[in-house]
């Protein structure tokens, strides 16, 4: 994507002044506040396009929200984000008042003035409460790879869906998330029931057929992770985690709190990836984009935050082993020229669900980059570790010495508070696929270096084949793969590329092309911040590989030929069953979910590479 073209400058000084001149129409006393905290705390990250003359902030700033974009969310969106969403470790440190001056700062509105503030409520309610049905019988997609090995595939049995249903889906109700920008949560369909979850912390349980609401539970913070039932000794169990590093198990058929186990103390620390299940254990990894994100502008230096994997055991909430991702605890290294510390080694998170191997009797995660020096051994790699006592069994990296944090040039000097040179930050961001082809396992996964990799389980993650599937970028995320017949499927994100997108089919066995898609053509070309990115991981369907683009486009991929076969536009408005103002925007993180002839899809990102969106949305069939 480039901003630099005539046109798009000048669509950004539009933008510019149209903020400027909704700024100057707040209150003296609350835009004075909201622009000493946008100063203080906001501006460091979110630079100007226009003030820099670039498409993109410069280097690694490009991973932050340029000030001219944020015009796209409401105040109210920007408050949740400060709150319980993406950026409450920068909100931390504000008073309430602090939250909704800088709010209304940046998106050049006064609260309520276009957007109402919303309470966040169950919406309608079930008028006939039934019992949550079995598990094990019906139609079901439960959890983020569908079942332990991740391979996101659905039966024709339990999806009901093939790729000649495809064309004739109509929505059948849409059910919006109350002042959020993004609405990223993978849901599962289990026993009957619809579970989903938003920034705003509420979590669904709902009809699949209707959309109206059987109960709601009010986690801490927001819950970006995809939703997971397990049986527990009182009946089933719902698993996720949220933005403030906290696990839930809560009874599935009543809401009932079940137990809540701060997994991670660290303020910067959250949940991203699903919950894992098998045998009693709950399996929660963590992450900390937030400790990342800061980087050199914290002023309690980078950074200390260690990415880790907790088992809890389902009945009881109890920590059974909790390992971490950098064995060394971080340490005073020094300080910076200005006085602030200097902490090490740190990083290593785990953004996506782990894999389970019960023949083997490990759990596989895949490591995302380090944050501060010294380097490590353990990131961007897929770990092997022992369910029984958390022990790493073996690991395997791809890319020594990726250590990035936000603010840091390309070479910096040694009290910078940065690596003496920075690293791409190519996490892996995708759940490790456990396939099998000709009697041999191997763990297939995606890098957001533009490499797609297949590694030996049973030789300590031997790279069998690596395949080039992009250019790759650290900006975005590669969220997975799906793999099926002896095939595996990938996407590609590639948002800073001039073209973004394409799929590929690989033979699982040596990763020889079996067809290649270009980059798909945008449904939102000319809006500013539009990319037609598939960083989502795919889903697949007898005859139809699923795909979700930044573009807010659903597509099916023909698995013989590689051809677009049907395309789903979410990029409007809804109106939603629970009465929330509801539209779709990017898509990212997990792709469609298939079960009982329906598809279900969340839309809206809202981030720099992404529009806003704040909707769950359920086609069937006519």
């Amino acid at each position: 994507m480039n901003y630099r073209t005539p046109g798009r400058i000048a669509g950004l000084l539009l933008l510019n002044a149209a903020l400027l001149t909704a700024v100057q129409a707040q209150t003296p006393a609350v835009k004075a506040q909201g622009e000493a905290v946008f100063k203080r705390i906001c501006s460091v990250c979110h630079l100007s396009l226009v003030a820099t003359g670039h498409g993109a902030p410069p280097g690694p700033d490009a991973h932050a929200i340029p000030r001219e974009l944020l015009h796209r969310f409401s105040p109210e969106q920007v408050v949740t984000a400060l709150t319980s969403g993406k950026m409450q470790a920068q909100g931390s440190t504000l008073t309430a008042d602090e939250k909704k001056a800088v709010a209304q700062y940046v998106t050049g509105q006064a609260l309520g003035a276009t957007h109402q503030v919303l309470e966040v409520g169950p919406g309608k309610l079930c008028e006939n409460v039934a019992p949550m049905g079995d598990p094990a019988s019906g139609p079901s997609w439960n959890g983020w790879g569908n079942g332990p090995q991740n391979l996101r595939v659905q039966s024709k049995l339990a999806g009901g869906l093939t790729a000649a249903d495809l064309p004739h889906l109509r929505l059948k109700w849409a059910f919006g998330y109350a002042n959020v920008s993004a609405a990223r949560t993978q849901p599962a369909i289990v026993g009957g029931r619809l579970f989903t979850a938003s920034d705003n912390g509420a979590v669904y349980a709902l009809d699949p057929r209707t959309g109206c609401t059987y109960w709601m539970f009010k986690a801490r913070s927001g819950v970006p992770t995809a939703l997971r039932v397990a049986p527990y000794k009182g009946g089933q169990a719902l698993l996720f985690g949220d933005r403030k590093a906290n696990a839930y198990a809560v009874d599935a058929n009543t809401g009932k709190l079940l137990w809540i186990v701060k997994v991670e103390a660290h303020p910067n620390a959250a949940i991203t990836g699903g919950a894992a299940f098998y045998a009693g254990k709950v399996f929660i990894p963590v992450q900390g984009v937030g400790e990342e994100g800061a980087g050199i502008h914290s002023k309690a230096g980078c950074c200390t935050l260690r990415g880790s994997v907790s088992a809890i055991d389902i009945d009881t909430g109890k920590v059974l082993w909790k390992s971490w991702t950098v064995l060394q605890q971080p340490k005073l290294r020094g300080r910076t020229k200005d006085g602030v510390p200097e902490y090490g080694p740190s990083g290593v998170g785990i953004w996506d669900s782990p894999t389970v191997d019960a023949r083997r009797g490990v759990i596989y995660v895949a490591t995302g980059n380090a944050y501060s020096e010294p380097a490590q051994p353990w990131s961007d790699a897929v770990l092997a570790m022992d369910m029984a006592t958390g022990k790493v069994r073996w690991a395997s990296q791809v890319l020594p010495d990726d250590i990035w944090a936000m603010g840091c040039a390309a070479t910096n000097p040694a009290d910078s508070g940065c690596p003496k040179t920075l690293g791409p930050d190519y996490d892996f961001s995708a759940s490790p696929v456990l396939a099998s082809v000709n009697g041999r396992d191997l763990l297939v996964l995606p890098q957001k270096s533009g490499l797609a990799f297949a590694m030996d389980p049973d030789h300590e993650g031997r790279i069998v084949w690596r395949r080039r599937i992009g250019q790759g970028s650290g900006l975005g995320g590669q969220w997975g793969a799906a793999a099926i017949d002896g095939k595996v499927f990938f996407t590609t994100a590639d948002v800073l590329d001039a073209k973004q997108g394409g799929v590929h089919a690989l033979n699982l066995a040596d990763g020889s092309v079996v067809w290649a898609a270009p980059p798909p053509r945008g449904l939102c070309a000319g809006h500013l911040g539009c990319n037609t990115g598939q960083g989502a991981a795919p889903t697949l369907i007898p005859g139809a590989l699923l795909t979700s683009s930044m573009d807010g486009g659903v597509r099916a991929y023909s698995l013989k030929t590689g051809k677009v076969i049907w395309t789903l536009d979410t990029n409007r408005e809804f109106k939603t069953v629970n009465g929330v103002p509801g539209h779709g925007g990017s898509l990212d993180g997990g792709s469609a979910v298939v079960a009982g002839g329906m598809l279900f899809i969340s839309s809206g990102v809202g981030s720099f590479v992404g529009s806003p969106g704040n909707v769950l949305l359920a086609y069937g069939l006519d």
